[in-house]
């Protein structure tokens, strides 16, 4: 049975230097569920789950796995597991030396091995060195490292980089799996896209600060956008607005916010009006989302290399 374990970010601020990294910084990742960490390269994602894995220290603020700071848990390869980087294992060690190494040093059953290569669908590479190995088969060992203490809390960054479109597939349903379970599941990505399918919520960081924090639903209901007429546009603008959308007329006909377009023709058609046009105009969620991190002074996301001060 997995052990609830919220992850809380709590006003986290980070300084390197002359460089404000983060900046009040709260979030929270809670169990059952997939939250995604999102942001622009450079955002700051990165710097928040290093100070979350006891890598870097905090200029104030705190990261908690539980409750706890993670130099404070009893075991914490069995608590929370992470994956950083795919570029942290020796090119001339196995695939699954690695893990018998690491689960030597976590005090974990080497049983567990040979289970998360299967698990990643490595069991075939396992002997083989890491240096032969592509990005998205190190990803996949990135993934049985952080999942072999059987841990309650997952913490991965950009995970689906460098897979195919098969391996995305793979990645979504065993990450839906592992929350199924009743575990925390905290990914980082620099593109909405890519996650869309996988979270639940969604938190989102620009230059060090949090724009958004919700569900991905609350996120999608910005994004609904349909251009609607009819030959009684006043009773029709009317019925919408009894139904919660906001109404925009125009020379065009009306624009609906806030309802998507089956739902503006069924609003229509309880109300007795005929409607002349309807078509979905929606920005999509990537669109909301490059709004969200975009550069005030340009108009577009950062392009800053996300390194060891992000």
């Amino acid at each position: 049975m997995v052990t609830p374990t919220p992850l809380t970010i709590d006003s986290l601020t980070k300084v390197y230097g002359e460089v404000t990294a983060l900046r009040d910084v709260s979030f929270a990742a809670a169990p059952g569920r997939v939250t995604g960490f999102l942001g622009p390269n450079g955002a700051g994602k990165t710097s928040t789950l290093r100070i979350l894995l006891g890598l870097n220290r905090p200029t104030a603020g705190a990261a908690l796995i539980d409750g706890r700071r993670y130099r404070d848990l009893e075991a914490p390869a069995r608590r929370v597991g992470a994956s950083l980087s795919a570029d942290v294992f020796h090119p001339g060690r196995s695939g699954r030396n690695h893990l018998l190494q690491l689960a030597i040093a976590g005090g974990i059953d080497r049983a567990r091995v040979d289970h998360v290569l299967a698990q990643v669908g490595l069991t075939e590479a396992a002997r083989r060195a890491v240096g032969g190995y592509s990005l998205g088969m190190r990803q996949r060992l990135g993934l049985a490292s952080a999942l072999l203490g059987d841990p309650a809390a997952l913490v991965l960054d950009e995970p689906i980089n460098g897979l195919d479109p098969d391996g995305i597939r793979w990645m979504r349903g065993l990450l839906r799996s592992l929350a199924a379970e009743g575990r925390t599941v905290l990914l980082s990505s620099h593109v909405l896209s890519e996650v869309q399918q996988t979270v639940d919520d969604v938190v989102v960081i620009r230059h060090g600060r949090i724009v958004f924090d919700g569900t991905l639903e609350a996120l999608e209901a910005g994004t609904s956008r349909v251009r609607v007429d009819a030959t009684d546009r006043a009773a029709l603008a009317d019925a919408l607005t009894r139904a919660g959308a906001t109404v925009e007329p125009g020379a065009a006909g009306l624009t609906v916010l806030g309802l998507d377009a089956a739902r503006t023709g069924e609003v229509a058609r309880d109300a007795g009006v005929a409607l002349t046009h309807l078509s979905d105009e929606g920005d999509g969620l990537e669109s909301v989302f490059l709004a969200l991190t975009a550069d005030e002074a340009t108009g577009t996301a950062p392009a800053a290399s996300e390194g060891s001060a992000a």
